[in-house]
C-alpha cells in the first residue's frame, strides 16, 4: 500500500482519508485543528475502533456523526500519547497501559493538556479519558484486529501485523520533531531502523499525515545531523541557528525549541 493510495472524504473541518486493505479499512482522520492532529479508526467486519482522540469539541461532533453515517460499530478507543478529548463517545470502552494512563493524568501528557486548555479555551476538550480496561501484555485485539503493543518512556506504540502499519507519536519527514538530547536520539534511531527491518508499509502518527519508509530514512539522518549539530554547539542558541539553517523549510519550530532546551539544559 502506498501512502498516497486512498480516498478522501471531506468532513465539516476535517478530512478523512480512507486506505483499503481489503478486509481492513484505515480511516486516517486529518483533523485540521490548530496543532495539527490526526488520529485512526481501523474498520472490519463492519466494526471499528479508534487510536488516539479528537480533542477539539467541533473535530470530536464530525468525528461522531462520520461513524454515525458510514454505519459502523464502535468498539471502543486505544489511547496512547493523547489522552484529552474524553467527550467522544462518552461510555465507551477505553483501553490503555498503565504508563500511557499516569502519562495522560499525572505526568507530561497532563502538563501538555493543561497548556492546550490555557491556550485554546473553550473549544478545547480538556476531560482526560478514564481507562476502563488496562493492555497488560504486548497485544491486544479488537474487531478481529490484532494489535502489538510496544511501551515507550511515555505511553506505547501500536503494530498492526494484518495490515503492515505502525503507529507511533511522532515522525514528521520535513517536520522538527521533540529530541530530549543524545541518548534520546538514538533511541528514536533504533525504534525507525526496526521498521526498516521489519519492512513496515505505512507509519501513522499524532501530528502528520501518513508516511512510509522513505520518509522514516530522511527522519534517521535528520536525527543523525541533530547530534552532529550539537556537538559542534555550546548553548542552546547556536543549537537552534545551525538547525534551522541546515533545515530551512523544516516546520515544527516550537518543537526545535524544546529540543534546544533539552540538548543544552539552562544555556
Amino acid at each position: 500500500m502506498e501512502k498516497t493510495q486512498f480516498t478522501s472524504v471531506q468532513l465539516s473541518k476535517g478530512v478523512m482519508e480512507i486506505y483499503d486493505f481489503g478486509s481492513i479499512k484505515l480511516h486516517a482522520f486529518k483533523t485540521n485543528d490548530l496543532i495539527s492532529d490526526e488520529c485512526f479508526l481501523v474498520e472490519k467486519a463492519g466494526s471499528c475502533f479508534m487510536i488516539e482522540s479528537p480533542c477539539f469539541f467541533d473535530n470530536i461532533r464530525e468525528l461522531e456523526k462520520y461513524i454515525s453515517d458510514t454505519g459502523l460499530k464502535y468498539e471502543g478507543a486505544v489511547i496512547a500519547y493523547h489522552g484529552a478529548g474524553a467527550s467522544f463517545m462518552k461510555g465507551s470502552k477505553v483501553y490503555s497501559t498503565k504508563n500511557a494512563d499516569d502519562y495522560n493524568h499525572n505526568g507530561g501528557g497532563a502538563g501538555l493538556v493543561s497548556n492546550f486548555a490555557g491556550a485554546f479555551g473553550e473549544a478545547f476538550d480538556k476531560s482526560i479519558y478514564t481507562t476502563t480496561d488496562f493492555i497488560e501484555g504486548d497485544s491486544l485485539t479488537l474487531c478481529g484486529v490484532e494489535m502489538k503493543i510496544t511501551r515507550t518512556q511515555e505511553a506505547f506504540d501500536i503494530f498492526i501485523p494484518e495490515i503492515n502499519v505502525v503507529y507511533t507519536h511522532m515522525l514528521g519527514h520535513d517536520v522538527h520533531s521533540i529530541v530530549a538530547g543524545k541518548a534520546h536520539a538514538d533511541a528514536l534511531i533504533s525504534v525507525l531502523e526496526s521498521y526498516i527491518q521489519k519492512k513496515v508499509g505505512l507509519v501513522l502518527t499524532s501530528h502528520y499525515v501518513v508516511e512510509n519508509l522513505d520518509d522514516v530514512k530522511t527522519k534517521i539522518e535528520y536525527l543523525k545531523s541533530l547530534k552532529n549539530i550539537a556537538i559542534k554547539n555550546v548553548d542552546a542558541a547556536g543549537f537552534k541557528a545551525a538547525v534551522q539553517s541546515a533545515y530551512p523549510k523544516y516546520s515544527g519550530l516550537n518543537y526545535l525549541d524544546m529540543s534546544a532546551g533539552m540538548f543544552f539544559p539552562g544555556k
